[in-house]
């Protein structure tokens, strides 16, 4: 075999289609053993184009057989080689092709085309999946009618879906053992969004009523058996069909809307025309199989799949450079959704944390990028947190400079003016600058440029003329992705971006100062959002009572680093008062992050010993070598306030603010100082605070955890949600206390909150505290988690994922050992997911272990999982991004497994660009 190398494609060689497809007619007929496929493409040349030759695209694909306007063409006239078929001139200006061929997706582990899992068949066609089931041009920009015909075993797959409607059905006139379904699409897409299912499941069935009074078929189809578990996926889609017409005005276009879940799949979810296809994750919800999070995942991503259908299938990418135009601008919408749905301040925290723990690291990484790239090798390696997340902020920041309605107006000529067109993120921009009158175009470099922009700030005031002035100064520094941009003879574009910054200014008493610009008449609210288009800027606020604390990014209105020296106790007090709620625990972090960098270079000069391995039964996990000189007071009582606060207040933000940053953004935090990542000692420093808090404010710990005892029935609702995530917080730092009250009074807490008949949050809750533990209990617990739930896949995901997330000396060795457990199965991606990607990504301290013994794990997973899925291999290869931010010794250890990678023969390209990038950062 070959090294599969990746061939870079880039933007700018962009050229429209040569051919496009107006129809396309599909038969898929499955057997034991193999698939054909025959489909009649009803093509026409684009005229711009002369004399070009017909290029379809196709990957493991037999072709049986090749006729052209009816008539079986001679060898000669076509050439299959490297993937595509080519049909040689003369040919006329329109004209039907019509390919017969074999496919095998029994054998299918890449989960991209048509492949089987376990209840049936299934696709999955974005990005380039489609090839693999037939031969087309598959790109997003030409987009087709499709109509398919299903023809399968009765008894085995009753159920044939496809896109659009349903239009015709019947028993097979030679076999009356097969059935088929034909359904037809009303609307052009691109072959990215065809689906098809041929599988035996359970259904449950709704309606919706549009606003306009159109009737909507609802159908939720799962695996046999899994009925009691989709009612909370099916009242999510309610919920997002009724919240999109509320807020945006739009409304479903087809006569069903089906969501379908199965058990292997590389992805969330699909948001194929009609008929989206799931991670069960993703769809599977019963209050003791699930947690809160799971809940509140099913709300976003059915709402997520479902809002694509306006934005991403009727309006859709015209290349995969665009694909943060349909990913961050309908991530903002789920986020929006949420916001609604659930707690806009807790929404807005998560998914800050986790830009900040997943995207943040990527733009300082090999692999950095824009959110719209000018190249890629891969595009299976562009669905990242830059694409989503920070598209997602990207949008957000055009919200907040259009307001509401003005974003709403641009939506809505985005609508009008590219229903049903493959579009350019340009073309989004301009919709939303020409119906605001905003001008939006030093705005657009966010698109283009790679990296996180660090912002800093300094305020000053005078108590004589009553005046605040603040001076802000943006600077971004070169990426990874600059170098390859130059390496590669592209352009690289510069200049400084256009910022928007939410301020407010709180006054001593607690209140927000009213904000008035030097120049101006009057005030104009508490918060503003001020424009930072140059390098530096200055702004001059006046008519300030007293001196203020600056509340800065209000709601995280740009994804930026900022740089800001602020006293602790000016951060108390917005943690005490800022009306911001997301600042109150932005201030929080940021002062919990300036105490942790401090215990971590407390440890490294002292040169302090490694925390010994624990003897058996000691409790805890690790020594504690750390002491605690380096923790102030008033950190402490700031926590304490907060406890008070959840009690009195909103938990579910009490939970948040407990909750310390993490140890990937405290890595960020080093390197952004210039230091060296040392993950033994930030850990230390994390487990050591946690510790002093635990012992220092047990009282208020314990005082909580009684108060919120549950006093009704499970529900995932907001007040519950909230009053759950605190009481597991509390509980989780007082299980960080001394061995004798750690046995006598914490672990038959746990141990209780295990027992059968509870809910999964508390269960699985208590079950990760236990997996930290070196006790008896925490074995019995884990044989005992198992025993009743081995039949629940997602489940014994959570299983394998607290373990593999232990901080428990041994924890690599143990993920070793599990991958020989009986439930584990490398093709499975969810699998896979929770146990390696959660030891590689979610476990920095073993991961990145001295002796590098995390990175062979990973580069021993990588090595036989590329070929047998590219794509999740690439992933896990992705945990390797920040190699050079360790010491020598750690850099040996990874670069040696990332060696071992690129040497593999036939590696595949999607692992071959994550790790050859790498070694050359």
């Amino acid at each position: 075999m070959r090294t599969e190398t990746p061939v870079t494609l880039y933007l700018k060689d962009y050229t429209p289609p040569a051919w496009r497809v107006n129809s396309v007619d599909l038969h898929v007929a499955i057997h034991d053993g193999h698939a054909e496929v025959r489909a009649r493409l009803a093509c026409t040349r684009n005229p711009a184009v002369a004399d070009a030759p017909l290029v379809l695209d196709g990957e493991a694909l037999q072709l049986l057989s090749v006729t052209l306007d009816g008539a079986a063409l001679d060898a000669t006239r076509y050439v299959v080689a490297d993937d595509r078929l080519t049909i040689a001139g003369p040919l006329p200006d329109a004209c039907v092709l019509e390919t017969v061929v074999r496919i095998d997706p029994d054998r299918n582990t890449h989960l991209s085309g048509l492949y089987r899992s376990r209840d049936g068949y299934f696709t999955q066609c974005e990005a380039e999946g489609f090839r693999r089931i037939t031969f087309f041009p598959d790109r997003p920009d030409v987009m087709a009618r499709f109509s398919c015909t299903i023809e399968a075993d009765r008894a085995r797959f009753p159920h044939l879906l496809s896109n659009g409607n349903p239009v015709a059905a019947g028993v097979c006139a030679d076999d009356a053992t097969r059935h088929w379904a034909r359904w037809d699409d009303p609307y052009a897409k691109p072959c990215y969004l065809f689906a098809l299912v041929a599988a035996k499941l359970d259904v449950l069935e709704d309606e919706f009523l549009t606003a306009s009074g159109h009737k909507v078929r609802l159908a939720v189809y799962v695996e046999p058996g899994k009925l009691d578990q989709c009612g909370h996926a099916m009242a999510a889609l309610k919920k997002a069909m009724r919240w999109d017409e509320q807020r945006f005005g739009l409304e479903y276009d087809l006569d069903q809307y089906m969501i379908v879940a199965v058990g292997d799949f590389n992805m969330g979810a699909m948001e194929n025309k009609g008929l989206n296809i799931f991670n069960t994750k993703y769809v599977l919800a019963r209050p003791d199989t699930a947690t809160d999070a799971d809940y509140q995942g099913i709300d976003r991503v059915v709402a997520h799949e479902y809002f694509h259908n306006w934005t991403g299938n009727r309006v859709t990418c015209r290349d995969w450079f665009q694909l943060s135009l349909k990913e961050g601008l309908t991530v903002f919408r789920d986020q929006e959704f949420g916001a609604d749905t659930h707690s806009r301040a807790v929404t807005r925290i998560q998914e800050v944390r986790a830009l900040r723990v997943g995207q943040f690291p990527e733009d300082a990484g090999p692999m950095a990028h824009p959110i719209r790239p000018a190249s890629y090798a891969e595009i299976n390696n562009f669905y990242t947190a830059t694409v989503y997340n920070k598209g997602a902020e990207v949008i957000r920041m055009i919200h907040t400079l259009l307001g509401r309605d003005g974003f709403r107006r641009g939506m809505d000529l985005y609508f009008q003016r590219h229903d049903g067109q493959a579009v350019t993120c340009e073309d989004f921009v301009a919709a939303m600058q020409d119906a605001s009158g905003v001008d939006l175009t030093q705005f657009r470099r966010w698109y283009a440029r790679a990296g996180t922009p660090r912002l800093t700030a300094s305020g000053t005031y005078d108590a004589a003329t009553k005046r605040y002035t603040l001076t802000l100064t943006q600077t971004l520094a070169p990426t990874a992705y600059e170098k390859r941009l130059a390496e590669s003879g592209q352009p690289v574009v510069e200049g400084t971006l256009h910022i928007p910054v939410a301020l407010g200014l709180v006054l001593p008493n607690g209140h927000d100062a009213p904000l008035k610009l030097a120049g101006e008449a009057e005030a104009a609210g508490t918060t503003r959002v001020l424009s930072l288009t140059e390098p530096t800027q200055t702004f001059v606020f006046e008519d300030v009572p007293d001196a203020p604390v600056a509340s800065l990014l209000r709601d995280f209105s740009a994804p930026v680093q900022l740089e800001f020296e602020q006293t602790d106790a000016e951060l108390a007090h917005l943690m005490a008062h800022d009306s911001d709620a997301f600042n109150r625990w932005e201030a929080g972090q940021r002062l919990a992050t300036r105490v942790l960098l401090a215990g971590v270079n407390a440890q490294q000069r002292a040169a302090l010993p490694r925390p010994p391995l624990p003897q058996a039964g000691e409790g805890r996990g690790e020594g504690n070598a750390l002491g605690s000189d380096w923790i102030p007071d008033a950190f402490v009582a700031a926590c304490g306030r907060v406890l008070d606060d959840g009690l009195n207040g909103d938990p579910a933000l009490a939970a948040e603010a407990l909750n310390l940053p993490a140890e990937a953004v405290l890595a960020e935090a080093v390197v952004a100082q210039g230091g060296t990542i040392d993950p033994e000692a930030i850990h230390a420093a994390r487990v050591s605070l946690r510790r002093h808090l635990a012992a220092r404010l047990r009282d208020k710990f314990e005082t909580v955890w009684n108060a919120l005892a549950p006093s009704e029935a499970y529900a995932p609702d907001g007040s519950q949600v909230g009053q759950r995530a605190l009481r597991n917080a509390c509980l989780g730092y007082l299980a960080e206390s001394e061995a004798d009250y750690l046995k006598a009074s914490v672990v038959p807490r746990l141990t209780a909150q295990l027992a059968p008949g509870g809910n999964m949050t508390d269960e699985i809750a208590a079950l990760a505290t236990l997996a930290n533990l070196d006790l008896p209990e925490r074995e019995t617990a884990l044989a005992d988690f198992y025993a009743p739930w081995r039949n629940e896949a997602l489940v014994i995901d959570k299983w394998f994922s607290v373990q593999a997330t232990s901080r428990l000396p041994g924890t690599a060795a143990h993920v070793r050992a599990l991958m020989q457990h009986p439930a584990f199965d490398l093709k499975n991606p969810n699998r896979v997911y929770a146990l390696i990607r959660g030891f590689c990504g979610a476990n920095p301290r073993h991961f990145h272990a001295a002796d590098g013994s995390g990175y062979a794990l990973a580069a021993d997973v990588i090595s036989e999982l590329q070929a047998i899925n590219p794509q999740v291999a690439s992933r896990i290869a992705r945990s390797f991004d920040r190699w050079r931010q360790f010491d020598a010794g750690r850099q040996a250890h990874a670069r040696a497994a990332l060696e071992r990678i690129a040497a593999i023969e036939g590696l595949a390209k999607d692992v071959a660009e994550v790790v050859g990038n790498a070694l050359k950062a």
